[in-house]
């Protein structure tokens, strides 16, 4: 048997069940916004925590301890998350298309005005300026934390990372918050719905890069990473910069701009 550079997955269950989570879910969000039962959420959110654990432990026995990511694995590996990060943008890109389809030209059915009648916006020099200015924080303590572990500092690693998961749940609290206390809905007009969709897809993103990060971390403390490879990391950090950046965008032409 020859061998060769790559790493040729073995048979995983944790696809399908990944898949069936993810199905799960949509179905029962469906049947909850039409006033039905959700326990299709609770078995589909139990699924897909219990596939994140096993699928993760797997990657990390892979990468870690049976050294199956050599750098042919690692250029795939980056190029992978590079088009998923592409991906995203493309997600991102269809609600910015949404809003400014409505914004720059608005129809006679909103008052021909943006925003529409009756709608009063957020103040962006509020809550939505401080969520900027944690993003931006975290952004930079996140590099703190890549540029430390490159140095072979866990100790300064591991304080970094601990701020900008710190930050990153911040925001979301603050996010929640500022939710609570919006005069409209997802229901209201076109504004509350690419408001809504468009700022709660990136909370969503925001809470999924933290968790990426904490995970990071518990590897950073067990010593899973060396100072030339820790693709893990380097993932989470990319994903987290893409994060800051698209929240740049939403809060210059959404909040502020848009109000």
């Amino acid at each position: 048997m020859t061998r060769n550079p790559f790493h040729l997955v073995e048979f995983s269950p944790w696809p399908l069940t990944g898949s069936m989570s993810a199905l799960f879910m949509t179905t029962g969000l469906s049947s909850w916004f039409h006033n039905y039962e959700n326990t299709l959420i609770y078995i589909g959110f139990m699924l897909m925590i219990l596939t994140m654990i096993q699928w993760w432990r797997d990657i990390i026995r892979e990468s870690t301890f049976q050294g199956f990511h050599t750098s042919k694995v690692y250029n795939g590996l980056r190029w992978g998350m590079m088009l998923f990060i592409i991906s995203e943008i493309c997600f991102f890109f269809a609600f910015f298309w949404a809003y400014f389809h409505s914004s720059l030209a608005p129809n006679m059915d909103i008052g021909s005005c943006w925003p529409p009648i009756y709608i009063f916006p957020l103040n962006p020099f509020q809550i939505p300026l401080l969520n900027t200015a944690i993003l931006l924080a975290s952004g930079v303590s996140v590099t703190w934390a890549h540029h430390s572990l490159m140095n072979n500092n866990l100790k300064s690693t591991m304080q970094s990372m601990i701020i900008t998961i710190m930050l990153g749940f911040y925001f979301t609290i603050l996010q929640m918050m500022e939710y609570m206390e919006t005069s409209f809905s997802i229901s209201d007009s076109i504004y509350g719905s690419t408001f809504f969709v468009a700022t709660g897809f990136h909370g969503l993103h925001v809470i999924i890069g933290s968790t990426f990060l904490l995970m990071c971390l518990m590897r950073i403390m067990m010593n899973h990473f060396s100072s030339s490879h820790h693709f893990g990391f380097e993932a989470a950090a990319w994903y987290w910069h893409f994060v800051d950046v698209v929240w740049l965008f939403l809060y210059t032409f959404v909040y502020w701009w848009g109000s």
